[in-house]
């Protein structure tokens, strides 16, 4: 798995993209607990879950339909009175599925379950730059925690930041260009 730090950073990050306004705290909140709760699922290490399990770890909180189904809860419980409902859940979809995406790309673990429950199947993008992260925050004050977060300061925050600074940029000259 990629670190909470990395997961919460990149859902910020896709926020800056998606947020051409100012939004409440509650939405970068949620945008950063939606990017980390998939990895609640370790919890089942302590109730004998196997790690290959569907319930296990990067199982069905990592696929697309829990990311789907937690965008519309997050939407239908935070943000009920908004008028862009659809593009919310986009983005917390998305934000969610961030998860597994960048599990996708480390170079440990069993894979991700993107289509749980209709299949257990695990995948890994063929890419895979980023060390996988220890599972405990022991393990991560160590020699591998530190080559987690050069990998991922790497491949996630530097390119994550470059878009960002791109997007703000862009959104700038267009206001000068076209007064908006």
């Amino acid at each position: 798995m990629a670190s909470a730090f990395t997961h919460a950073f990149f859902a910020a990050a896709m926020g800056k993209v998606y947020a051409a306004r100012a939004f409440p705290a509650r939405f970068w909140l949620l945008a950063m607990l939606c990017a980390v709760l998939p990895d609640a699922d370790v919890i089942s290490f302590a109730f004998g879950v196997p790690y290959g399990s569907m319930f296990g770890h990067r199982g069905i909180t990592h696929s697309l339909a829990f990311a789907l189904a937690l965008a519309f809860v997050v939407v239908l419980l935070f943000f009920r009175d908004a008028a862009n409902k659809r593009a919310l859940v986009l983005f917390f979809f998305l934000a969610t599925a961030s998860h597994g995406a960048l599990d996708a790309m480390t170079d440990g673990g069993l894979g991700v379950a993107f289509f749980a429950p209709f299949s257990g199947a695990r995948y890994f993008f063929p890419f895979r730059p980023i060390v996988v992260s220890p599972i405990g925050v022991g393990s991560f004050f160590s020699a591998w925690g530190l080559a987690v977060i050069e990998s991922e300061l790497l491949w996630v925050w530097l390119p994550a930041s470059l878009v960002v600074a791109l997007v703000l940029i862009l959104r700038l000259w267009g206001r000068e260009k076209f007064g908006r």
